[in-house]
């Protein structure tokens, strides 16, 4: 039966990528550790609150690092609102399940310690987490079998015109992962882009007919339509992409190459800057996604969102 740890900054594409593993046949969620990226960590904790009272998570919630390595926090506010959920309508309930704990760190690193099998990790958000587990305990790179992350890109970006956001908010936890020797596969800006979302798939969504179904389209549709105000144009799903490529195998295409984050550029800061030429030029130290099958990973999604649908 296979496992997973899942961390994310929690806002919309993320809950879908969530409930994509949550509704994947067989598998199972140990546990969620928490960072700050979408929004504040505040608000990434209210939002996982509420998703895991709604849709019955039973696995524990861990709020962890609210700033990154270096720097300050930079949240995508301003593109996905607030609460980092923008929707065309209904938000999730008020109701809020519990935390188990406030140092993510510690219960991540704690779970790698006491894990029977070679972890597998799916990281949604910027990698701060990981990386301060790896930094205090670097013998725990070890227990990683497998690291699925969406983040960074084989071309432009969208934080900026050389960064993907996830890694741009953290780019100095991106290379303590990568140097930590995580066996990392990268689903990256450029492979989600090949996948997307439209209006009409958040009103088949609400065609389940259930209170879930209502809040699930609203906010699929909000998110559609950061695309395009009136949701007439598709736009790109990112975390999910990923979640897919993980619990449906061939579904993302991976091939092998070496990746570092750019730290310092003016202009490139958080870019991740691919060598394809391996092992001529380097070693390769990461599987870099570079083909979404469109259809699969879009029925992977949205079977799970409309399973999450209906309870």
């Amino acid at each position: 039966m296979p496992r997973v740890w899942i961390d994310t900054d929690l806002g919309f594409d993320d809950l879908a990528a969530v409930l994509t593993v949550a509704h994947a046949p067989g598998w199972v969620i140990d546990g969620m550790s928490l960072g700050a990226g979408n929004a504040p960590i505040e608000v990434v904790v209210d939002n996982a609150l509420r998703s895991a009272a709604c849709f019955a998570w039973r696995f524990p919630i861990c709020a962890g690092r609210a700033q990154p390595l270096r720097g300050q926090l930079v949240t995508a506010q301003s593109l996905l609102g607030a609460d980092a959920m923008v929707s065309a309508g209904r938000a999730l309930p008020q109701e809020r399940a519990t935390l188990r704990s406030i140092d993510a760190v510690a219960a991540l690193g704690e779970y790698l310690a006491e894990a029977i099998d070679p972890v597998t990790l799916l990281a949604l958000g910027p990698l701060t987490n990981i990386a301060v587990v790896l930094q205090h305990r670097p013998d725990l790179a070890a227990r990683i079998g497998m690291m699925m992350w969406m983040g960074g890109s084989a071309g432009p970006g969208n934080h900026t015109a050389a960064a993907e956001f996830n890694a741009a908010v953290d780019p100095e936890a991106v290379n303590v992962v990568l140097d930590a020797g995580v066996p990392l596969h990268m689903v990256g800006l450029d492979t989600c882009r090949q996948v997307r979302m439209h209006a009409s798939d958040a009103e088949a969504l609400r065609g389940v007919g259930t209170d879930r179904a209502e809040v699930l389209a609203d906010l699929l549709l909000g998110y559609v339509r950061i695309a395009s105000r009136d949701g007439s144009l598709p736009m790109a799903l990112h975390d999910p992409t990923a979640a897919a490529a993980l619990v449906a195998p061939g579904s993302v295409t991976f091939r092998s190459a070496h990746v570092v984050a750019e730290c310092r550029g003016e202009h490139t800061r958080g870019m991740t800057v691919i060598e394809w030429r391996v092992p001529r030029r380097a070693e390769a130290n990461t599987q870099v996604a570079t083909v979404a099958d469109e259809a699969r990973v879009r029925r992977v999604v949205l079977d799970a969102l409309a399973a999450a649908a209906r309870g």
